[in-house]
Formats: C-alpha cells, sequence, structure tokens
C-alpha cells in the first residue's frame, strides 16, 4: 500500500528534526564533555601558539567543556601533525597549524601520512606575512639595496631560518629565484637561536613574522626592508611589498586554521567551525590578533580545505624546482 500524504510528511519531519538534532545529541554525549585537546605543533611563543592560547579559554566557554593547548614539538611540526592524524576521529582532538604543514609535504616524501589527505580542515582563523629584515651594520635600508649588494658578491651576504623547510627559509628562496641574486643559507634549530645570531650581528638578513621582528624594529636594532606580500600592513604602513621596492616578487602569505583527524563526523567540524568563526568576530579576538600582526580571517571547512590543497600544489612546486632537501 502506498504511504498518504500525511504518512510522507511525518517520516520526512521526523527525518529533518533527526538531521537537525545530530549536533546536539554529540554535544550531550559523554565525548564531547571530556577535554578538548588542542595540538600545536610549535614551540609557545609562535604564532600558531597564540592562535590556540587566544581561543582556546573562549572556545572552552561555549563548549562548556576543558580545553587544553599541548605544544608537540620536533621534526618541523611532523610530530604534533602525526599525533592529530592519529587520533580518534571523535572530535576530541584538534590540530592549530599553520602553511608548514604543506611545505612539510612536500620536503618529507617519505612520511607515513599526508597532510592533506589524512586531516579534515576545519576553519581558518587568519592570515600572517613576513618581513625581510636585516642587521643594521650590513648598511642596507632598503630591499633594493641588499639586492644591489648580492648581485655584486654573489654568497657573501647569509641569512638566517628557523630550519630547511620552514616558511622562513623558503621565503627566501623564492625571494633569491624572484630576485636573481644568491645569499648564503645558514639554517638553525628553531626560531630563537637564529634570532638571537641575528640581533647579534652574527647572521645579516631573515625573514621573520610581524610579531617577532616587531619590537626590534622599533628598538633599532633590525632594519625592516620589505613585507613578502601583495600588500602593506597597518603596523607598518610605510614598508613597501619587496614588488613595489622592486626586489624580486614575493607573496608568501602564511594561513592559520584549524584541523581534525580525518574521518570526524561533519557535524562535529560544522560545529566547530561555527563557535571558531563567531569567535573570530569578537572584537577582543581581533584586537589581540592584529595586535600579534595577524588579520583575522574565518572560512567555511570547504574553503579552507580548497586554500590548503592550492597551497600545497604552490610549495611543492617551488620546492621541486629549486631542488630543496630538508636534510
Amino acid at each position: 500500500m502506498n504511504p498518504s500524504r500525511r504518512q510522507l510528511s511525518t517520516l520526512l519531519g521526523a527525518s529533518l528534526l533527526s538531521l537537525g538534532a545530530a549536533p546536539l545529541a554529540w554535544a550531550q554525549s559523554a565525548a564531547s564533555q571530556a577535554p578538548l585537546k588542542l595540538i600545536v605543533p610549535f614551540t609557545p611563543g609562535t604564532g600558531i601558539d597564540l592562535i590556540a592560547r587566544t581561543l582556546g579559554p573562549k572556545l572552552s566557554q561555549r563548549l562548556n567543556r576543558p580545553v587544553v593547548v599541548e605544544n608537540r614539538v620536533g621534526a618541523s611540526g611532523n610530530i604534533g601533525t602525526e599525533a592529530v592524524v592519529r587520533a580518534a576521529p571523535d572530535g576530541a582532538t584538534l590540530l592549530v597549524s599553520v602553511n608548514t604543514l604543506v611545505m612539510n609535504r612536500a620536503l618529507y616524501p617519505g612520511l607515513s601520512f599526508d597532510a592533506v589527505k589524512d586531516l579534515t580542515a576545519v576553519s581558518q582563523t587568519s592570515w600572517g606575512q613576513l618581513l625581510l629584515v636585516t642587521h643594521p651594520k650590513t648598511g642596507y635600508k632598503t630591499a633594493g639595496e641588499l639586492v644591489q649588494g648580492a648581485r655584486q658578491s654573489p654568497g657573501r651576504i647569509n641569512y638566517a631560518s628557523p630550519g630547511v623547510g620552514t616558511p622562513h627559509h623558503l621565503s627566501m628562496e623564492l625571494f633569491k629565484n624572484t630576485a636573481r641574486v644568491f645569499l648564503t643559507h645558514i639554517p638553525y634549530r628553531g626560531t630563537g637561536p637564529a634570532v638571537t645570531d641575528l640581533l647579534g650581528g652574527q647572521v645579516d638578513a631573515m625573514f621573520l613574522p610581524i610579531h617577532v621582528a616587531l619590537p626590534h624594529i622599533r628598538s633599532g636594532r633590525l632594519v625592516a626592508l620589505g613585507i613578502g606580500s601583495d600588500k602593506r600592513h597597518a603596523l607598518l604602513p610605510d614598508l613597501p611589498t619587496l614588488a613595489e621596492a622592486k626586489a624580486g616578487n614575493v607573496n608568501v602569505d602564511m594561513w592559520y586554521g584549524f584541523f581534525a583527524p580525518k574521518g570526524t563526523p561533519a557535524d562535529i567540524v560544522n560545529l566547530y567551525n561555527r563557535e571558531i568563526n563567531q569567535l573570530l568576530g569578537g572584537e577582543d579576538v581581533q584586537k589581540a590578533f592584529v595586535s600579534q600582526g595577524m588579520d583575522p580571517s574565518g572560512s567555511t571547512p570547504q574553503a579552507f580545505a580548497q586554500l590548503v590543497e592550492r597551497d600545497a600544489e604552490r610549495w611543492a612546486r617551488l620546492i621541486k624546482d629549486q631542488g630543496i632537501k630538508a636534510d
């Protein structure tokens, strides 16, 4: 017997109610009451760590559950990333990361996981920019002067990075490629030691995030030569982009965002996405981000996933073309 219109209406209504109740049911489950771990694959004080520690307490309030920030450092971020890849897809573990994630994918082809395929994009949180800076003793006041000096004496000028394959390193490789110059790379084990030697004049130049470089620029201990973006930044409105300075064509804006283990149910991903985007609209969060040189920028899970995939392809091409190796 064919079902009546009333029966069909009842069945449809029940189905819609069950779909709408899915996030609510999960939010009331035992899994949702366990502490939410935000895994940061880099050291405290980095831009990623600042994002996690700014949003973590606010997520805890909105979700009514404990949120713990855990720094799992090592192997250029691969240790912390793999911890989330291997975590249960139950909404109890999220990764807070940066575009180093996709750089590592190309630099370490022997990894036992694929960060693009084995993680689920939850939401972008912000954009960050890198500055090309130098020690005052070099005498360079503009990016054009640095380029001229590098062309006159190839390899004499050196630069620091926190390690091979970091955004700082790959940004300089892009600068060298597009400005047609050669600078000698001195890789360090982390940002701290690299900045220490840069401030001491042991190395000449470096790409640094705005929040790291700005205090030293204002104190006169570093000189800002240009910004590696297609737009200037409000914190340094008079600093030209490298393209404006006719010093290569470098747009290395860094995205930051949240990821979940592959297989995390869509309703959980969407719940976190909504909460994160709500927080990003808050005036206090925006002020905290901007003060650290980051521009708040939310997204849908789908838009963030597409951004990650595009960036993975872009950096894979650069790494291959430049012959960059992680060892």
